[in-house]
This record gives C-alpha cells, sequence and structure tokens, in this order.
C-alpha cells in the first residue's frame, strides 16, 4: 500500500495530509517543530496520525513518497537521510498537481510574484470563472483541490515549491525577472538559483504559454540554454514588439492572437515601473483565457493592491510611512526606493541572505537622509553605508526603530520599511515584522 509522509505541518503541509487521506493513502505528519493548535483541529478531524517536536526516522524511511514542505531546507539532516535512500522526496504542488484537471497559472520570479498573482485572480474572479488561489498565498492548493471543483487556479511558486515539482506542468507560466535571492539555499551559486526558477517552464507542450520579462538579461541568457517549444510571449518597456506586452510612450498595448488591449500607465491601480511589468503580465495571462479586454483594462485599474508591499500606510504629522515589508531581498528594496519621491528614512535590515548593498547606492546617496538598522547584526549595512554620512541608527525592535525613524523626520519626508532582508531574526515572518510596523505608527 502507498505510504505518504508529509514533512512540515503548516499550510501546505496540512493540505496534503487531508488530500492523501482522502484520497484514501496511508499518511504521517511530522514536523520538528511545534504544530499549531488549528492545524492539530484539522489533523484529529481526518484522524491522521502525526509528531511534533521531532522527526522520527523509522517512522519516515519507510514511505512510499515524502512531501517536504518548502521550508525544510535540503540539508536539513532528516533530507540528507531520505536522499541515501531512494525514497522520492516532492513539493504540495507536484503532490496535488496530480488530482486535478483544472487549468493552472503559475507565476514565479525574484520580485512581484504576489502582486501578479493576485492581480490576475482579481481579474479571473471578476470574469466569473471557478477559480482558486494557491501557492504562496491563499489557501493550500492540496486541500482546494481535495474539496473544491475549480476549472483554473493562480498560484505563487518560490523557487524552493519549484524545486520539488517534477512533472506537475503549468498551462501558463510566467517568469517576471530573476535577481540574485536565497543564495544561502542555492550554495552561494546563482546559477543555481536560476535553473531553479526556470523549473515553471518544465513540461510545458507547444499549446502551453510561457510569459516572461525581455528587459530581463538573466532570463534572456538562461533562454539560450534552453529548448522551449510552448508558445513564448514576452513584456518590455524597453522595445516595441509585434506580440506581448509593451509601452509606447505613456501607453501599454497588450497583443495576442490579433486582440490588443490599451491603456495608460497612469490608469494602472499599481503605480511605479515594476507594476507596470507586472500589470503587463497580467494582462497577457488573462489575454490567453480569452478575458474580455474591457474587464481587463477595468480589474487593472481597480485592484486593491497587496498589505506589505508598498502600502501607504499612514501619515503623522506630515511624515508618510510606507511597510514595504515584504522586501526581502536587493532588489525589491531597490524597486521601493527608485519609487520614492520625498525624502526618506529607510528602515532596512533582518536577516542577510547574501546580499550586495552595492546596487542600492546610487538610489541610498540620492534619496536616503537616514538609515534605521533593524536588526541582530548590522555590521553589513554599516559597511555598506557608512561613507555616505548619514545618519545610522541600530535598533532591535520595531518600537525603537519607529521612534528613531519619526525623530529624523519632518513634514513632507517619508518612512519606508523596506528590510531587503528575511525577517526571522526578530519576528515570525514579514507579515508579524509589517503588522508591527503598522501597530507601533498607530501608536505615535
Amino acid at each position: 500500500m502507498q505510504r505518504i509522509v508529509i514533512l512540515g505541518a503548516g499550510e501546505s503541509g496540512i493540505g496534503s495530509a487531508v488530500l492523501a487521506m482522502v484520497k484514501g493513502i496511508d499518511v504521517f505528519v511530522s514536523d520538528s517543530g511545534t504544530i499549531k493548535s488549528d492545524y492539530k483541529a484539522v489533523l484529529r478531524k481526518y484522524s491522521i496520525p502525526w509528531e511534533e517536536g521531532k522527526h522520527t526516522e523509522e517512522l519516515i524511511i519507510n514511505a512510499s513518497e515524502v512531501v517536504k514542505s518548502p521550508g525544510i531546507p535540503d540539508k536539513a539532516p532528516i533530507i540528507k537521510s531520505l536522499q541515501a535512500t531512494s525514497i522520492p522526496v516532492i513539493s504540495e504542488i507536484e503532490f496535488a498537481g496530480r488530482y486535478t484537471k483544472a487549468k493552472t497559472i503559475c507565476i514565479t520570479g525574484s520580485n512581484g510574484k504576489t502582486t501578479t498573482t493576485l492581480l490576475i485572480y482579481h481579474i479571473l474572479s471578476k470574469a466569473g470563472l471557478k477559480v482558486g488561489l494557491a501557492g504562496n498565498v491563499g489557501k493550500s492548493f492540496a486541500l482546494q483541490v481535495a474539496m473544491e471543483n475549480y476549472d483554473y487556479y493562480v498560484i505563487e511558486l518560490s523557487s524552493f515549491q519549484l524545486d520539488g515539482m517534477f512533472h506537475f506542468k503549468a498551462d501558463i507560466a510566467i517568469l517576471l525577472n530573476i535577481t540574485p535571492d536565497h543564495l544561502d539555499r542555492y550554495d552561494y551559486n546563482f546559477k543555481n538559483y536560476i535553473k531553479s526558477k526556470f523549473r515553471v517552464t518544465q513540461n510545458q507542450r507547444t499549446n502551453d504559454v510561457f510569459i516572461f520579462c525581455a528587459d530581463d538579461e538573466v532570463i534572456e541568457t538562461e533562454m539560450k540554454n534552453h529548448t522551449l517549444a510552448q508558445h513564448l510571449i514576452p513584456f518590455t518597456i524597453k522595445k516595441e514588439l509585434t506580440e506581448g506586452a509593451w509601452l509606447e510612450e505613456e501607453e501599454i498595448l497588450i497583443n495576442y492572437h490579433n486582440t490588443q488591449i490599451t491603456m495608460t500607465i497612469y490608469d494602472l491601480a499599481l503605480q511605479g515601473r515594476h507594476n507596470v511589468y507586472n500589470s503587463m503580465a497580467a494582462g497577457i495571462a488573462s489575454n490567453v483565457l480569452k478575458i474580455r479586454k474591457e474587464l481587463i483594462r477595468e480589474s487593472l485599474s481597480d485592484f486593491q493592491g497587496v498589505e506589505h508591499r508598498l502600502e501607504n500606510f499612514l501619515k503623522v504629522h506630515g511624515i508618510q510611512f510606507i511597510n514595504d515589508s515584504k522586501a526581502t531581498n536587493i532588489n525589491s528594496s531597490w524597486y521601493a526606493l527608485e519609487s520614492m519621491t520625498t525624502p526618506t528614512i529607510w528602515i532596512a535590515g533582518g536577516v542577510d541572505k547574501g546580499n550586495d548593498y552595492t546596487e542600492l547606492m546610487e538610489l541610498v546617496t540620492n534619496k536616503v537622509k537616514g538609515i534605521v538598522c533593524l536588526g541582530v547584526d548590522n555590521t553589513k549595512l554599516h559597511e555598506a553605508f557608512k561613507h555616505l554620512g548619514i545618519p545610522m541608527f541600530d535598533v532591535k525592535t520595531m518600537k525603537d526603530a519607529v521612534a528613531a525613524a519619526y525623530s529624523l523626520g519632518k513634514k513632507g519626508d517619508s518612512v519606508l520599511l523596506s528590510p531587503a532582508c528575511a525577517s526571522f531574526d526578530l519576528f515570525d515572518n514579514y507579515e508579524e515584522r509589517g503588522w508591527k510596523f503598522k501597530q507601533t505608527v498607530r501608536d505615535l
């Protein structure tokens, strides 16, 4: 009899366990940490055996297959033990994909994934399609496959999820950009990370679609190393195309199968160059799915945005506080700083994943009047920017970070939380970091 072991009892793990149980598969859940009470309730409801606070090897290495949480690195001891056997280790997406015939729109990239995913979901929902939201956002893909009957899934994919995908195929794959990120998980080798991102295109056939940024040099270079049979649709702000999405002065043109959509960049709900790219990708995907062009235009205009991503939160005594806690890498913070039009106090820091701060030097020089370093170890930030002669503060709590930033600001300035780092030295995740920032600003 088939036996599935789930490693990690978070959203993806619990969903996978329920799907396995519903499909009549013997399943066991193991988490080295503490399982949240609401997830335990689900396990009890479906009578799924589980353990927490450890990985009992003899209960795991008798599996036919292991579904691994994307948060567990390959260097974890239990994964090393599994690699010494012939037991396949896969992701939730790979597992759940076996049990649905729904069309999948899969979005990856170093930045902009969540915004683009939610944009596409917004358009498809508004069009009245039966659509699920999954991957890094929304509910577990596996749980939805077990419980719902959707015709479409819009799935945000991290490189960690892609690493555990082998036979899964995206009907529409979107690759937004590739910049160095998570290099600590890829032996500090950028090529390994690039290969991971390109897994979004694997198994695609001639009638599938690959939407990609033609302005990204890393993507353009890597495409020469791949034989891609699927329909390739680029988007760009630098040149004119005959098919795809491009800019003509201040107007976006999206053209696919002789259906053309036009709208000015000023009508987009989300402003900034990076959001032009995100809107182009979403517009192409929706056009491929034959959504009415009037509805696509309307949806790109009325989208509400993403919490923790360049969220204009509150003005206090004329100082604008902006929550960009989701910026966990250099490229995200580059976009944030590039979009700033007022003198900026920048709150940065956390767990550095191999950052090269020189990419931000010009923006920091021209736009930043003070840096608040929020982290356990802020050495690299100081080394990068101390020569600029702008004030730099070290803090270890959000309350101190907001207070220091506020003391540096004056009417007409902005305080930007855009850490360029992961959060888990001081917070559980970037959401908690963003919520604490907003709560502390409210308390000023």
